[in-house]
């Protein structure tokens, strides 16, 4: 099947390209109103963008249907800011993350609306997720227009790591248990292997049902 996605609505292509770019890592942002506000949200658009200096880069789209035609408190937040920080979701915090990306109203504090921890950072005025593995504070280096979405650039300015994660200058994944995004559902990074693997085949080969007849 070949389609042109300019004979497709946004909406058709957005379930299309999800559907397809997979499993998605997720930045749970945190960031801070002009008036003091705290706001947390996930945004599955996410990836590194820099090695030197280090920068993250994640998408913000205009929202639900409702909304339309609005910017998200993030995007609003970060931008009379300047800064923000990016928290990595383990698996254990999968249901808190779910619920900070509900549409509530922007003076509700999401850290206090899923029962999570704002923890001071060092070099920014954005609180952190305490109860993430791995947060990285940034600093906003440039906001760029796509479409109906904005990409927000970020330089990491500090990197915070549960010790038990941190190894000779490595994280340690399988401790880390990080999620991915699969189009409107989750998974778990459960499983590794390493290439070239001679054995890949069997390796991938999906279990035996022995209760099946």
């Amino acid at each position: 099947m070949i389609i042109d996605p300019a004979q497709q609505t946004s909406k058709e292509n957005y379930k299309l390209l999800i559907g397809s770019v997979l499993p998605r890592p997720i930045a749970w942002v945190s960031s801070v109103s002009s008036g003091g506000e705290l706001n947390l949200a996930p945004f599955s658009f996410f990836t590194v963008a820099s090695r030197n200096p280090p920068m993250l880069i994640f998408s913000i789209g205009e929202g639900v249907e409702t909304r339309a035609g609005t910017v998200k408190d993030t995007l609003t937040n970060i931008r009379e800011r300047g800064e923000f920080v990016v928290n990595i979701v383990s698996a254990s915090l999968a249901n808190e993350m779910a619920k900070t990306g509900e549409h509530v109203a922007p003076e509700i504090d999401e850290f206090a609306y899923v029962g999570l921890t704002p923890a001071s950072s060092e070099v920014v005025s954005v609180p952190r997720v305490k109860e993430s593995p791995v947060s990285m504070e940034c600093e906003l280096v440039q906001v760029i227009p796509l479409g109906d979405d904005h990409l927000v650039i970020g330089q990491v300015l500090r990197y915070h790591i549960q010790d038990e994660l941190y190894d000779k200058g490595r994280i340690d994944t399988k401790k880390l248990a990080p999620i991915g995004r699969l189009a409107g559902n989750y998974s778990p990074v459960e499983s590794m292997f390493s290439l070239p693997n001679e054995h890949l085949e069997e390796y991938l080969r999906p279990p035996v049902d022995k209760d099946r007849k």
